[in-house]
């Protein structure tokens, strides 16, 4: 049996190849194969100088990737629990005396955890309610709706990307049919319904218009729980920071300078992350500007509150 020469041989995965994390077989993109190899099998790795799969390619950013929605709602909870305590607590440092500061901060503190954890619940609570009312106008619409109609919006989407026409149409139809075989019905709500009935909410034309031509997808329940958490945590822990000294020294201005260091030195190093998780900072001055406008925003707001209340107390008012 004659065999092509851009054919490679590679050796097919034992039964345990999983469990040692040995990597997969890798299929060259000339090879000759009588069956198409997996999309997760195919790559150029063997005719590339180096032998790097492109897999790996994706591993060159070596930042932590977290949850975009999670790291959203810690620098909400941050950034407010630093700037805005250390606001309070300077301009009632004008005060004084630290107790008052003390108490007012410890209020504020508590008062400000609650009040932004149940505004980030209700926020996301309102996003996935107006996702889930999408969806079921979006489902009703694609089922009354004929298919020209439905290729003519697949293209708005997918042609300003580069996709022609009979491609999109390609997909539609492709679309159409899984649609038809999840089975969905718009009018369930909760997360139990859909799979007790073994529902693919998630596939079909209907996601598929939510999710890359209105950019919407379902929030679900627990995303609601762990967004108030981790906004009012964030909000609680930074704020605590610039109440700190005021538990050491008695007289307020001394207790002002030291927490106006610490508030400080952490809005840099605050910035300085922030910049580095969001993937801002692309150089030195990237991780610079990050740490410095973050200083300056609660350095002025901690500036106005604490002016306003040495101008209230000198005036006339009583």
């Amino acid at each position: 049996m004659s065999t092509s020469a851009t054919t490679t041989a590679v050796p097919l995965p034992t039964r345990d190849a999983g469990s040692d994390n040995k990597p997969q077989p890798v299929w060259s993109l000339e090879s000759n194969r009588s069956s198409s190899p997996p999309l997760s099998e195919k790559c150029d790795k063997i005719g590339r100088q180096g032998g790097i799969c492109c897999k790996e390619l994706k591993n060159e950013d070596d930042r932590m990737l977290i949850d975009p929605d999670v790291i959203r709602d810690i620098i909400i909870g941050l950034s407010d629990g630093l700037t805005v305590p250390f606001a309070l607590t300077a301009g009632l440092s004008g005060l004084g005396t630290s107790r008052i500061v003390v108490v007012g901060g410890l209020a504020e503190i508590i008062a400000g955890a609650i009040s932004m954890g149940i505004g980030g619940f209700l926020a996301s609570k309102a996003e996935r309610d107006h996702f889930r009312f999408l969806r079921r106008s979006t489902y009703s619409r694609v089922m009354r709706s004929c298919v020209g109609e439905m290729e003519r919006e697949v293209h708005e989407v997918l042609g300003p990307i580069g996709v022609d026409e009979p491609t999109s149409q390609a997909v539609t139809n492709c679309l159409r049919r899984a649609e038809d075989e999840s089975g969905f019905d718009a009018s369930t709500s909760t997360d139990a319904e859909k799979s007790s009935l073994g529902m693919k909410s998630e596939s079909g034309l209907s996601a598929f218009l939510l999710k890359f031509g209105e950019g919407l997808e379902d929030i679900p329940t627990r995303r609601l729980y762990l967004s108030a958490f981790t906004i009012g945590m964030s909000y609680l822990i930074g704020g605590i920071i610039p109440l700190i000294p005021y538990f050491f020294l008695a007289q307020a201005l001394d207790a002002l300078k030291i927490s106006c260091i610490i508030t400080g030195i952490v809005l840099l190093i605050f910035g300085a992350v922030k910049s580095r998780v969001t993937g801002a900072a692309r150089s030195v001055l990237g991780y610079i500007w990050g740490a410095v406008s973050t200083m300056a925003v609660g350095g002025f707001a901690a500036a106005a509150a604490y002016g306003l209340v040495i101008a209230v107390e000198r005036s006339s008012i009583s």
